[in-house]
């Protein structure tokens, strides 16, 4: 009977300790691209786009958002026809993935946005209403600026984990007062261990695209110097941007017009 009751106690115990790890799983899925997801949302895709004559499943986005984070997959468009059910680590399920469509017109390849680095800039935004600005020590290169952030209230600087390497990716401002995840890190090993063939005026980004499920989100475009390690690509920047502010003053010409109608 002792040895029964003994017998019992350990598989109790066996399975409550289960019980208690499969949350713990669970909650670790959230955080982590997934090989299995990843296909199974680019077949329901390419399903949908054979069906549908070469239309996209993704939401509507204005014509100036960021092309990392512009096609936004639409999960209502491929289920259940195309797609059993939301990825588990997508951000509908509670996950910290955006599934997004990569260039839509001819691949239209599934990535992943890392929603880590949009967090930290929505922390940054609110501290940011005690000072109404954003203090900043000094420029590290043209029309680019380090965050002060102990003016700010912060012990010590915001950084955002890297989707690619791990490291801790500071985050900077731009003259415009938009913040972005400075990839120099990622890029510079990429560059050195695989030695891609790139020229100055390519925007390297394009690398860790090809290289890994996550796109490089909320950031400024890249390209190398004349010695092919990573600088910032400014002159790119400053014509999106440019490009960005005429699209929205035509948009508010437009909607000017259609009020006064």
């Amino acid at each position: 009977m002792k040895k029964l009751s003994a017998f019992l106690l350990v598989i109790v115990t066996a399975v409550l300790l289960v019980g208690c790890a499969y949350p713990e799983d669970e909650k670790r899925a959230k955080l982590v691209p997934d090989a299995d997801q990843l296909a199974a949302v680019q077949r329901a895709v390419d399903e949908y786009r054979e069906a549908t004559g070469g239309l996209v499943p993704i939401k509507n986005s204005e014509l100036d958002t960021d092309i990392y984070i512009k096609y936004l997959i639409d999960f209502e468009k491929l289920m259940p026809k195309y797609l059993a059910q939301i990825p588990g680590n997508a951000y509908e399920k509670g996950g910290i993935f955006q599934y997004i469509i990569w260039d839509p017109e001819n691949e239209a390849k599934v990535k992943l946005v890392d929603l880590n680095a949009a967090e930290r800039i929505r922390e940054i935004n609110i501290q940011k209403l005690s000072t109404q600005y954003l203090p900043i020590k000094g420029a590290t290169s043209d029309n680019v600026y380090q965050i002060n952030f102990e003016e700010l209230g912060y012990k010590k600087d915001v950084t955002v984990k890297s989707p690619y390497s791990g490291t801790e990716l500071p985050i900077f401002m731009t003259g415009d007062g938009e913040m972005h995840v400075d990839y120099s890190i990622d890029l510079g090993q990429l560059l050195k261990e695989d030695k891609p063939n790139v020229k100055p005026g390519d925007d390297i980004r394009q690398l860790l695209v090809d290289k890994y499920p996550v796109v490089p989100a909320y950031s400024i475009p890249y390209t190398v110097d004349e010695k092919g390690e990573p600088i910032y690509f400014m002159d790119a920047y400053n014509s999106d941007a440019k490009k960005a502010r005429e699209k929205a003053r035509e948009k508010a010409i437009q909607e000017s017009k259609s009020k006064t109608k």
